[in-house]
């Protein structure tokens, strides 16, 4: 059965922006480690989802789809097998938004840690990094 274009498009609205299940996962890992933080400052580029602002620090959780890991090379962020003429543009705009939010970020003064959704299933290996880019100075 082929998908019309409405449907197509309820399908999309259900995709979560915030409050996504990794971005909980490490929401629950810097809360219980002590740091309290905001969530999606609009003033910054790109909305980070984690905004540390007395230490100038934000946590960007990304899907590995979504922003398209690793250029392709992540097992996640494979590119759909229909519709290459949608998605390929799509995928590569999201990327280069959020090249440019980075930029922005470190231009400001921020300092900024991307976490990759492949990289949740690791907890030990995350906690530690996120206590490194936290205490850095």
């Amino acid at each position: 059965m082929s998908e019309t274009p409405k449907h197509r498009s309820w399908q999309m609205s259900r995709i979560r922006s915030k409050d996504t299940k990794p971005e909980m996962q490490v929401r629950r890992i810097v809360h219980a480690l002590g740091y309290r933080y905001r969530l999606h400052r609009r003033e910054l580029p790109g909305k980070p989802d984690l905004v540390f602002g007395p230490r100038r620090k934000v946590i960007f959780v990304h899907g590995c789809f979504w922003h398209h890991h690793d250029g392709g090379n992540c097992r996640r962020a494979r590119m759909p097998k229909s519709r290459l003429e949608y998605w390929e543009p799509k995928l590569q705009r999201n990327v280069r938004r959020d090249a440019e939010n980075l930029k922005q970020l470190c231009e400001r003064g921020w300092n900024v840690l991307v976490i990759w959704e492949c990289q949740l299933a690791n907890e030990g290996q995350l906690r530690e990094r996120i206590i490194e880019f936290l205490e850095a100075d």
